[in-house]
């Protein structure tokens, strides 16, 4: 799509430059629809735009994923893996490498647990998505040797801070042999004006087969406690009273 465009794009403002129609007014109108394109591409990473992106999973089972950014955290985390051990369900935690090397025995436990381990960056840069690709390949590099150092597992998959999804992004996740993984619902339990009940409404307005939805199993600078902490035991009751799983996403996506 954004290829198409592109190319769409530059052919008008070539025959313009050349004296041949279209119109400035459509040369325009084609370089602006790349430039939507290419910034809903990364805003929305289930779109797909620059690569294949895990977005949901299928729509004919009654399985979901839940998922935890930012972690691990000595506290937090293993607050989130008690809840999730007592309602007996699986998730998958995107870790930081830089928190993973300095909390490798949460990293352990979240395996242990039946939990799955995927990447998310080495340190929680909010520009990622601006970065170069050689950039990120040595970011994306740091954090799995320091995840495959804490746990003895190499992570395959990776969502991205604050989720976006760029060409550059798209390319460094490629090249490392890492599936980029977006999500149906963000719960926005990790900004601090996090309130529990929208939290927890929006969360469960996202239950539906095939979601994948973010949560966060502690905050980005380790300063507050997220907002999902008070709202994980319901959600994980609502999700049994609907009938359905809650599954890591290396098995949300196998086929059966």
């Amino acid at each position: 799509m954004l290829w198409t465009t592109s190319v769409t794009g530059f052919l008008c403002l070539g025959a313009a430059l050349a004296g041949h129609a279209p119109p400035v007014a459509v040369t325009a109108a084609g370089l602006a629809v790349h430039a939507l394109v290419a910034t809903l591409g990364v805003l929305l990473p289930g779109l797909s735009v620059f690569g294949d992106v895990l977005g949901r999973g299928p729509r004919d089972r009654r399985e979901i994923a839940l998922t935890f950014d930012d972690g691990p955290h000595p506290e937090t985390t293993r607050r989130v893996l008690a809840v999730l051990a007592a309602a007996r369900v699986r998730a998958t935690f995107f870790v930081l490498g830089a928190k993973a090397e300095r909390h490798a025995d949460v990293v352990r436990e979240i395996v242990a647990a039946g939990h799955e381990v995927g990447l998310h960056g080495h340190t929680h840069d909010a520009l990622y998505a601006l970065r170069s690709s050689a950039r990120l390949a040595a970011d994306l590099a740091a954090a799995r040797a320091a995840v495959e150092r804490a746990c003895g597992v190499r992570a395959v998959l990776f969502r991205p801070p604050v989720g976006f999804v760029s060409h550059t992004v798209a390319l460094a996740a490629e090249r490392a042999g890492l599936t980029l993984v977006g999500f149906t619902a963000r719960t926005r339990d990790g900004v601090a004006s996090a309130d529990a009940a929208a939290v927890l409404a929006r969360a469960t307005r996202a239950l539906e087969n095939g979601a994948i939805i973010v949560l966060h199993d502690a905050a980005e600078r380790d300063d507050r406690v997220p907002a999902s902490l008070a709202v994980l035991p319901e959600l994980c009751a609502e999700i049994a009273r609907r009938g359905l799983t809650a599954v890591t996403l290396t098995d949300l996506r196998r086929e059966r």
